[in-house]
Protein backbone atom coordinates (compact mmCIF):
# COMPACT_ATOMS: atom_id res chain seq x y z
CA UNK A 1 0.00 0.00 0.00
CA UNK A 2 0.85 3.38 -0.89
CA UNK A 3 1.90 5.51 1.93
CA UNK A 4 1.03 8.95 1.89
CA UNK A 5 3.41 12.17 1.82
CA UNK A 6 2.28 12.88 5.56
CA UNK A 7 3.42 9.27 6.11
CA UNK A 8 6.70 9.73 5.17
CA UNK A 9 7.40 12.95 6.36
CA UNK A 10 6.31 12.10 10.01
CA UNK A 11 8.43 9.12 9.66
CA UNK A 12 10.89 10.90 8.58
CA UNK A 13 10.48 13.99 11.15
CA UNK A 14 10.77 11.54 14.06
CA UNK A 15 14.08 10.80 13.23
CA UNK A 16 15.64 14.41 13.77
CA UNK A 17 12.61 15.47 16.36
CA UNK A 18 11.08 14.34 19.49
CA UNK A 19 7.33 13.00 18.72
CA UNK A 20 8.28 14.36 15.12
CA UNK A 21 6.43 17.57 16.47
CA UNK A 22 7.96 20.79 17.71
CA UNK A 23 5.22 21.68 20.26
CA UNK A 24 3.62 18.64 21.51
CA UNK A 25 0.08 19.76 20.66
CA UNK A 26 0.45 19.36 17.17
CA UNK A 27 0.95 15.24 18.13
CA UNK A 28 -1.87 13.09 17.28
CA UNK A 29 -1.01 10.57 19.99
CA UNK A 30 -4.24 11.34 22.02
CA UNK A 31 -6.19 10.52 18.80
CA UNK A 32 -4.23 8.33 17.04
CA UNK A 33 -3.20 8.32 13.23
CA UNK A 34 -0.61 10.68 11.38
CA UNK A 35 -1.12 14.29 11.31
CA UNK A 36 -1.49 15.88 8.16
CA UNK A 37 1.49 17.81 6.99
CA UNK A 38 0.36 21.20 6.18
CA UNK A 39 1.82 23.23 3.18
CA UNK A 40 -0.71 25.90 2.74
CA UNK A 41 -3.55 28.17 4.40
CA UNK A 42 -5.99 30.32 2.10
CA UNK A 43 -8.87 32.03 4.25
CA UNK A 44 -10.85 29.38 6.16
CA UNK A 45 -9.16 26.63 4.70
CA UNK A 46 -5.57 24.87 4.92
CA UNK A 47 -4.18 22.17 2.58
CA UNK A 48 -2.35 19.17 3.62
CA UNK A 49 1.18 17.99 1.37
CA UNK A 50 -1.65 15.39 -0.61
CA UNK A 51 -3.40 17.34 -1.87
CA UNK A 52 -6.39 17.55 0.82
CA UNK A 53 -8.38 20.27 1.85
CA UNK A 54 -9.72 20.98 4.86
CA UNK A 55 -11.93 23.59 6.87
CA UNK A 56 -9.92 24.55 9.49
CA UNK A 57 -10.88 25.41 13.30
CA UNK A 58 -7.36 24.99 14.82
CA UNK A 59 -6.57 28.67 13.19
CA UNK A 60 -2.34 28.33 14.47
CA UNK A 61 -4.37 27.58 18.27
CA UNK A 62 -6.19 31.12 17.86
CA UNK A 63 -3.66 33.48 16.01
CA UNK A 64 -5.64 33.85 12.38
CA UNK A 65 -8.88 35.92 13.64
CA UNK A 66 -8.89 37.07 9.75
CA UNK A 67 -7.89 34.05 8.91
CA UNK A 68 -5.30 32.51 6.74
CA UNK A 69 -3.12 34.31 4.47
CA UNK A 70 -5.04 37.60 5.18
CA UNK A 71 -3.90 39.66 2.32
CA UNK A 72 -3.52 43.27 4.98
CA UNK A 73 -1.05 41.44 7.13
CA UNK A 74 0.91 39.47 4.12
CA UNK A 75 1.31 42.95 2.96
CA UNK A 76 2.35 44.68 5.94
CA UNK A 77 5.23 42.02 6.08
CA UNK A 78 6.18 42.09 2.77
CA UNK A 79 6.67 45.93 3.14
CA UNK A 80 8.83 45.38 6.44
CA UNK A 81 11.05 42.73 4.95
CA UNK A 82 11.40 45.23 2.24
CA UNK A 83 13.67 47.01 5.54
CA UNK A 84 15.46 44.35 7.03
CA UNK A 85 14.18 41.41 9.47
CA UNK A 86 15.52 42.79 12.76
CA UNK A 87 17.79 45.37 13.82
CA UNK A 88 18.43 45.36 17.75
CA UNK A 89 17.64 48.86 18.28
CA UNK A 90 13.91 50.44 18.96
CA UNK A 91 11.76 50.96 15.96
CA UNK A 92 8.73 53.21 15.64
CA UNK A 93 6.26 50.45 15.13
CA UNK A 94 7.27 49.14 18.38
CA UNK A 95 5.61 52.23 19.92
CA UNK A 96 2.72 51.80 17.55
CA UNK A 97 2.09 48.37 18.05
CA UNK A 98 2.70 49.11 22.79
CA UNK A 99 -0.21 51.96 22.21
CA UNK A 100 -2.92 50.32 20.44
CA UNK A 101 -2.50 47.31 22.83
CA UNK A 102 -2.82 49.68 25.94
CA UNK A 103 -5.89 51.31 24.08
CA UNK A 104 -7.53 48.21 23.52
CA UNK A 105 -7.23 46.68 27.22
CA UNK A 106 -7.22 49.57 29.52
CA UNK A 107 -5.99 48.00 32.06
CA UNK A 108 -1.95 47.16 30.38
CA UNK A 109 -1.16 50.89 31.16
CA UNK A 110 2.27 49.65 30.21
CA UNK A 111 3.33 46.95 27.84
CA UNK A 112 6.72 45.28 27.29
CA UNK A 113 7.00 42.95 23.99
CA UNK A 114 8.36 39.20 23.90
CA UNK A 115 7.67 36.24 21.48
CA UNK A 116 5.65 33.45 23.18
CA UNK A 117 2.93 33.63 25.41
CA UNK A 118 5.48 31.24 27.45
CA UNK A 119 7.82 34.12 28.07
CA UNK A 120 4.60 36.47 28.91
CA UNK A 121 3.72 34.07 31.83
CA UNK A 122 7.15 33.44 33.03
CA UNK A 123 8.38 37.19 32.76
CA UNK A 124 4.61 38.38 34.85
CA UNK A 125 5.43 35.89 37.78
CA UNK A 126 8.92 37.01 38.41
CA UNK A 127 7.75 40.28 37.62
CA UNK A 128 4.55 39.31 40.61
CA UNK A 129 7.30 37.90 42.86
CA UNK A 130 9.86 41.16 42.41
CA UNK A 131 7.10 43.61 43.08
CA UNK A 132 5.42 41.69 46.38
CA UNK A 133 8.84 40.40 47.51
CA UNK A 134 6.79 37.24 48.14
CA UNK A 135 7.54 33.40 46.73
CA UNK A 136 4.06 32.01 45.95
CA UNK A 137 2.02 31.79 42.71
CA UNK A 138 -1.53 30.24 42.99
CA UNK A 139 -2.94 29.18 39.84
CA UNK A 140 -6.06 26.51 39.10
CA UNK A 141 -5.63 22.86 38.20
CA UNK A 142 -5.86 22.45 33.96
CA UNK A 143 -4.97 26.22 33.19
CA UNK A 144 -1.93 25.88 31.27
CA UNK A 145 0.36 29.24 31.09
CA UNK A 146 3.46 27.68 29.15
CA UNK A 147 6.18 25.82 30.08
CA UNK A 148 8.11 27.30 32.28
CA UNK A 149 9.05 25.50 35.47
CA UNK A 150 6.99 26.79 38.09
CA UNK A 151 3.67 26.75 36.20
CA UNK A 152 3.56 23.23 34.76
CA UNK A 153 2.43 22.17 37.72
CA UNK A 154 -1.17 20.48 37.21
CA UNK A 155 -1.41 22.45 33.99
CA UNK A 156 -3.73 21.65 31.24
CA UNK A 157 -3.46 21.44 27.31
CA UNK A 158 -0.59 19.29 26.03
CA UNK A 159 0.12 18.06 29.77
CA UNK A 160 -3.46 16.79 30.26
CA UNK A 161 -3.58 15.23 26.59
CA UNK A 162 -0.65 13.13 27.37
CA UNK A 163 -2.12 12.30 31.15
CA UNK A 164 1.14 13.70 32.67
CA UNK A 165 0.01 16.99 34.16
CA UNK A 166 3.25 17.26 36.45
CA UNK A 167 6.43 17.30 34.16
CA UNK A 168 9.40 15.50 34.98
CA UNK A 169 12.45 18.32 34.85
CA UNK A 170 10.26 20.39 37.41
CA UNK A 171 12.17 20.60 40.80
CA UNK A 172 10.49 19.90 44.24
CA UNK A 173 11.78 23.15 45.47
CA UNK A 174 9.82 24.94 42.16
CA UNK A 175 7.01 22.85 42.81
CA UNK A 176 6.80 24.03 46.66
CA UNK A 177 6.16 27.39 46.11
CA UNK A 178 3.21 26.83 43.08
CA UNK A 179 -0.04 26.04 45.17
CA UNK A 180 -2.49 24.87 43.02
CA UNK A 181 -6.57 25.08 43.12
CA UNK A 182 -9.68 23.76 41.19
CA UNK A 183 -10.84 26.24 38.40
CA UNK A 184 -14.75 27.20 39.79
CA UNK A 185 -13.93 26.26 43.41
CA UNK A 186 -14.53 29.40 45.43
CA UNK A 187 -14.60 27.59 48.79
CA UNK A 188 -11.18 26.31 48.14
CA UNK A 189 -9.41 29.38 47.01
CA UNK A 190 -11.08 30.57 50.05
CA UNK A 191 -9.05 27.77 52.16
CA UNK A 192 -5.84 28.31 50.39
CA UNK A 193 -5.56 31.98 50.63
CA UNK A 194 -6.70 31.44 54.62
CA UNK A 195 -3.41 29.50 54.96
CA UNK A 196 -0.90 31.00 52.58
CA UNK A 197 -2.28 34.08 51.83
CA UNK A 198 0.31 36.35 53.08
CA UNK A 199 2.87 34.66 51.41
CA UNK A 200 0.83 34.63 47.48
CA UNK A 201 2.95 37.05 45.00
CA UNK A 202 0.11 36.46 42.66
CA UNK A 203 -3.01 34.65 41.57
CA UNK A 204 -2.25 33.75 37.66
CA UNK A 205 -5.24 32.47 35.38
CA UNK A 206 -7.15 31.92 32.48
CA UNK A 207 -9.98 33.60 33.08
CA UNK A 208 -11.98 31.42 30.23
CA UNK A 209 -9.48 28.84 30.39
CA UNK A 210 -9.13 27.47 26.84
CA UNK A 211 -6.28 24.83 27.68
CA UNK A 212 -9.11 21.89 28.90
CA UNK A 213 -11.18 22.82 26.76
CA UNK A 214 -13.37 26.29 26.80
CA UNK A 215 -14.42 26.47 30.41
CA UNK A 216 -16.58 29.24 31.44
CA UNK A 217 -16.52 30.59 35.02
CA UNK A 218 -19.74 30.24 37.39
CA UNK A 219 -21.62 33.54 37.40
CA UNK A 220 -19.11 36.19 40.48
CA UNK A 221 -16.66 33.74 40.02
CA UNK A 222 -13.77 36.00 38.54
CA UNK A 223 -15.09 39.49 40.74
CA UNK A 224 -14.52 36.92 43.91
CA UNK A 225 -11.19 35.91 42.90
CA UNK A 226 -10.08 39.39 41.93
CA UNK A 227 -11.28 40.38 45.60
CA UNK A 228 -9.32 37.35 47.71
CA UNK A 229 -6.00 38.27 45.92
CA UNK A 230 -6.63 42.34 46.81
CA UNK A 231 -7.71 41.37 50.21
CA UNK A 232 -3.96 39.51 50.64
CA UNK A 233 -2.00 42.07 48.83
CA UNK A 234 -1.51 39.22 46.10
CA UNK A 235 -1.17 40.44 42.13
CA UNK A 236 -4.12 39.29 40.00
CA UNK A 237 -2.43 38.11 36.44
CA UNK A 238 -4.82 36.87 33.83
CA UNK A 239 -3.45 35.17 31.06
CA UNK A 240 -5.58 36.08 28.21
CA UNK A 241 -2.85 34.32 25.75
CA UNK A 242 -5.48 32.51 24.05
CA UNK A 243 -9.38 34.76 24.91
CA UNK A 244 -7.25 38.45 23.83
CA UNK A 245 -9.17 39.72 20.68
CA UNK A 246 -11.21 35.91 21.08
CA UNK A 247 -13.69 36.59 23.72
CA UNK A 248 -14.08 39.91 22.94
CA UNK A 249 -11.99 43.04 21.71
CA UNK A 250 -11.03 43.89 25.02
CA UNK A 251 -10.45 40.22 26.11
CA UNK A 252 -12.64 37.81 28.74
CA UNK A 253 -11.47 41.06 31.36
CA UNK A 254 -14.21 42.99 29.91
CA UNK A 255 -16.82 40.86 29.68
CA UNK A 256 -16.62 39.80 33.51
CA UNK A 257 -16.00 43.43 35.02
CA UNK A 258 -12.17 42.70 36.54
CA UNK A 259 -8.89 44.77 36.54
CA UNK A 260 -6.16 42.70 36.04
CA UNK A 261 -2.94 43.92 37.78
CA UNK A 262 -0.72 42.19 34.93
CA UNK A 263 -2.00 40.63 31.54
CA UNK A 264 -0.25 38.52 29.49
CA UNK A 265 -1.16 38.41 25.73
CA UNK A 266 -0.28 36.38 22.65
CA UNK A 267 -1.55 35.04 19.46
CA UNK A 268 -3.72 37.51 17.85
CA UNK A 269 -1.52 40.43 18.46
CA UNK A 270 1.34 38.62 16.27
CA UNK A 271 -1.05 38.23 13.18
CA UNK A 272 0.01 34.93 13.14
CA UNK A 273 3.82 35.64 13.96
CA UNK A 274 5.48 34.78 17.19
CA UNK A 275 4.23 37.82 19.37
CA UNK A 276 3.16 38.13 22.95
CA UNK A 277 2.95 40.54 25.62
CA UNK A 278 2.43 41.72 29.20
CA UNK A 279 1.93 44.49 30.42
CA UNK A 280 -0.23 46.36 33.26
CA UNK A 281 -0.55 48.84 35.96
CA UNK A 282 2.06 51.61 35.63
CA UNK A 283 3.71 51.27 39.03
CA UNK A 284 3.91 47.86 38.64
CA UNK A 285 5.81 47.68 34.88
CA UNK A 286 8.73 50.29 36.04
CA UNK A 287 9.83 47.60 38.08
CA UNK A 288 11.29 46.00 34.64
CA UNK A 289 14.87 46.47 33.76
CA UNK A 290 15.78 48.98 32.81
CA UNK A 291 13.62 51.18 34.66
CA UNK A 292 13.69 49.08 37.62
CA UNK A 293 15.20 46.27 39.08
CA UNK A 294 13.50 43.11 37.49
CA UNK A 295 15.75 41.98 34.73
CA UNK A 296 13.47 40.26 31.43
CA UNK A 297 15.16 40.55 27.29
CA UNK A 298 15.26 38.86 24.61
CA UNK A 299 17.16 40.14 21.33
CA UNK A 300 14.38 39.85 19.00
CA UNK A 301 11.43 40.63 21.14
CA UNK A 302 9.60 44.21 19.20
CA UNK A 303 11.41 42.66 16.42
CA UNK A 304 9.82 44.66 12.87
CA UNK A 305 8.12 41.72 11.03
CA UNK A 306 6.06 40.70 14.18
CA UNK A 307 5.47 44.36 15.08
CA UNK A 308 4.09 45.18 11.04
CA UNK A 309 2.09 41.80 10.97
CA UNK A 310 0.61 42.74 14.90
CA UNK A 311 -0.41 46.01 13.91
CA UNK A 312 -2.43 45.40 10.65
CA UNK A 313 -3.93 42.41 12.53
CA UNK A 314 -5.14 44.67 15.45
CA UNK A 315 -6.34 47.67 13.52
CA UNK A 316 -8.23 45.52 10.80
CA UNK A 317 -9.48 43.61 14.07
CA UNK A 318 -10.58 47.56 15.52
CA UNK A 319 -12.04 49.41 12.59
CA UNK A 320 -13.81 46.61 11.09
CA UNK A 321 -15.10 45.64 14.52
CA UNK A 322 -14.28 41.85 13.91
CA UNK A 323 -14.77 41.12 17.66
CA UNK A 324 -18.37 42.29 17.22
CA UNK A 325 -19.10 40.38 14.22
CA UNK A 326 -18.08 36.54 15.30
CA UNK A 327 -20.01 35.58 18.43
CA UNK A 328 -23.07 35.85 16.39
CA UNK A 329 -20.85 33.65 13.74
CA UNK A 330 -19.59 31.17 16.54
CA UNK A 331 -23.13 30.66 18.35
CA UNK A 332 -24.94 29.93 14.75
CA UNK A 333 -22.46 27.07 14.21
CA UNK A 334 -22.71 25.22 17.99
CA UNK A 335 -26.40 25.08 17.28
CA UNK A 336 -26.02 23.49 14.07
CA UNK A 337 -23.49 21.33 15.99
CA UNK A 338 -25.87 20.62 19.43
CA UNK A 339 -28.94 19.71 17.04
CA UNK A 340 -26.57 17.33 14.68
CA UNK A 341 -25.65 15.75 17.94
CA UNK A 342 -29.60 15.69 19.91
CA UNK A 343 -30.35 14.12 16.31
CA UNK A 344 -28.38 11.33 16.99
CA UNK A 345 -29.08 10.99 20.85
CA UNK A 346 -25.31 11.63 21.33
CA UNK A 347 -25.06 13.62 24.67
CA UNK A 348 -22.77 16.87 24.31
CA UNK A 349 -21.96 20.05 26.09
CA UNK A 350 -20.65 22.84 23.67
CA UNK A 351 -19.41 25.63 25.21
CA UNK A 352 -19.06 29.17 23.25
CA UNK A 353 -17.59 32.36 24.15
CA UNK A 354 -16.69 34.69 20.91
CA UNK A 355 -14.99 33.07 18.62
CA UNK A 356 -13.85 30.01 20.79
CA UNK A 357 -15.90 26.46 21.09
CA UNK A 358 -15.45 23.45 22.36
CA UNK A 359 -17.86 20.11 21.89
CA UNK A 360 -17.70 18.46 24.89
CA UNK A 361 -18.53 14.35 24.68
CA UNK A 362 -20.38 14.48 28.28
CA UNK A 363 -24.06 14.75 29.39
CA UNK A 364 -22.79 17.35 32.36
CA UNK A 365 -21.89 20.43 32.25
CA UNK A 366 -17.89 20.81 32.31
CA UNK A 367 -16.69 23.21 35.43
CA UNK A 368 -13.24 22.40 35.91
CA UNK A 369 -9.99 20.17 34.59
CA UNK A 370 -12.05 17.01 36.39
CA UNK A 371 -15.14 17.35 34.83
CA UNK A 372 -13.41 17.45 31.71
CA UNK A 373 -11.56 14.19 32.20
CA UNK A 374 -14.63 12.41 32.78
CA UNK A 375 -15.44 13.07 29.35
CA UNK A 376 -15.82 10.24 26.73
CA UNK A 377 -12.26 10.49 25.10
CA UNK A 378 -13.28 7.47 23.02
CA UNK A 379 -16.15 9.16 21.18
CA UNK A 380 -13.98 12.30 20.61
CA UNK A 381 -11.45 9.74 18.79
CA UNK A 382 -14.25 8.91 17.11
CA UNK A 383 -15.58 12.58 16.67
CA UNK A 384 -12.41 13.96 15.35
CA UNK A 385 -11.17 10.99 12.61
CA UNK A 386 -14.90 11.48 11.10
CA UNK A 387 -14.55 14.84 10.82
CA UNK A 388 -11.34 14.64 9.06
CA UNK A 389 -12.27 12.12 6.99
CA UNK A 390 -15.10 14.37 5.84
CA UNK A 391 -12.98 17.98 5.45
CA UNK A 392 -12.71 19.49 8.61
CA UNK A 393 -9.89 19.86 10.46
CA UNK A 394 -10.07 19.74 14.49
CA UNK A 395 -7.84 20.55 17.58
CA UNK A 396 -6.81 16.42 17.98
CA UNK A 397 -7.87 16.58 21.39
CA UNK A 398 -10.74 16.98 23.95
CA UNK A 399 -8.59 19.68 25.80
CA UNK A 400 -8.46 22.30 22.98
CA UNK A 401 -10.48 24.61 22.38
CA UNK A 402 -11.54 25.60 18.62
CA UNK A 403 -11.40 28.72 16.80
CA UNK A 404 -13.52 30.29 13.76
CA UNK A 405 -12.08 33.50 11.73
CA UNK A 406 -13.50 36.44 9.37
CA UNK A 407 -12.99 33.90 6.69
CA UNK A 408 -15.24 31.27 7.96
CA UNK A 409 -18.41 31.15 5.39
CA UNK A 410 -21.92 29.54 5.86
CA UNK A 411 -20.78 27.20 3.64
CA UNK A 412 -18.23 26.48 5.51
CA UNK A 413 -20.21 25.68 8.56
CA UNK A 414 -23.12 23.70 6.79
CA UNK A 415 -20.14 21.45 5.49
CA UNK A 416 -18.81 21.22 9.46
CA UNK A 417 -22.29 20.26 10.57
CA UNK A 418 -22.92 17.92 8.00
CA UNK A 419 -19.72 16.03 8.29
CA UNK A 420 -20.47 16.32 12.35
CA UNK A 421 -24.07 14.52 11.42
CA UNK A 422 -21.73 11.63 10.02
CA UNK A 423 -19.68 11.55 13.27
CA UNK A 424 -22.53 11.55 15.62
CA UNK A 425 -24.05 8.54 13.77
CA UNK A 426 -20.78 7.09 14.03
CA UNK A 427 -20.37 7.36 17.54
CA UNK A 428 -24.51 6.11 18.33
CA UNK A 429 -23.69 2.82 16.47
CA UNK A 430 -20.38 2.34 18.27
Amino acid sequence: MKITQSEALFAAAKKVMPGGVNSPVRSFRSVGGVPPFLVRGEGSHVVDADGNRYIDYVLSYGPLLLGHAAPMIGEAIKKATDHGTSYGAPTPDEVTLARLVTSLLPSMEMVRMVNSGTEATMSAIRLARAYTGREYILKFIGCYHGHSDSLLVQAGSGASTFGVPDSPGVTKGTAATTLSVPFNDLPALEKVFAAKGRDIAAVIMEPTPGNMGLILPKDGYLPAVQDLARRYGSLLIIDEVMSGFRAAQGGSQSLYGIDPDITCLGKVIGGGLPVAAYGGKRKIMEMVSPVGPMYQAGTLSGNPLAMAAGIAALTWMRDHKVCDTLPERCAVLCKGLADAAAAACVPVRIHHLGSMFTVFFTDKDPMNYDDVCACDKEAFKIYFHTMLENGVYLPPSQFETNFISLAHSDEDFAQTIAAARKAFAAIASR
